[in-house]
């Protein structure tokens, strides 16, 4: 498993909008390694639908999810409370590959599998209280390109579109989930999944 989930080229390209502190690897693990770990993470991770509480309304959310963590490291947001599930080996070490590269230990992950170019994440910010001050938030991206979109909080007009690619890795840091939102909007024409694990500290 070492030799097989070992990250790629690790070069390195700084997004550079203002207030943030975004950075991208676009080849974190190579094209073969990337399609490996998308097959696995689709057939054992624990992909449940998730109905959302917004503006009094319950939904069902455009997107399968999956909530792993440490013990006692649940996570709430819109209305929910995820409740950790100890990380299964696959994930631990896609973990462990991070902590490699980034220095940085993560204590539980997120994972969103849009099942089409019809799932989709509205706008947001990682800006839960249990995630900190200044969140820090690993993004790998798994499957089928699709777009990550950017907009200033203070400037809503003021955007910036990525193409995240089946093996890339985002980081956000600093003051990035304070000063701009961000979304994965519809792209009807894709047909293919895509899979994106957010990797998180949850500090209480």
């Amino acid at each position: 498993m070492a030799d097989l989930f070992a990250a790629g080229r690790v070069e390195v390209v700084d997004i550079g909008l203002p207030g943030s502190d975004i950075k991208c690897w676009p080849y974190f693990y190579g094209e073969q390694e990337a399609q490996q770990l998308f097959d696995q993470l689709h057939s054992k991770l624990e992909w449940r639908p998730e109905q959302l509480r917004i503006y009094g309304r319950t939904i069902e959310a455009p997107r399968l999810t999956a909530w792993y963590g440490d013990t006692d490291k649940d996570y709430c947001y819109s209305g929910l409370v995820h409740k950790s599930i100890s990380m299964p080996p696959l994930l631990d070490q896609i973990r462990q590959n991070l902590l490699v590269h980034l220095g940085r230990h993560f204590n539980s992950v997120l994972g969103n599998m849009y099942r089409h170019g019809h799932d989709s994440i509205g706008w947001h910010s990682d800006d839960e209280p249990e995630l900190g001050c200044s969140p820090i938030i690993a993004s790998l991206s798994f499957g089928a390109t699709r777009y990550f979109d950017l907009r200033s909080v203070a400037e809503p007009r003021r955007k910036h579109r990525l193409e995240l690619k089946s093996g890339s890795l985002l980081l956000m840091s600093g003051e990035t989930q304070r000063n701009w939102q961000h979304s994965v909007p519809k792209q009807k024409t894709i047909p293919n999944p895509r899979i994106n694990l957010t990797f998180r500290n949850i500090c209480t």
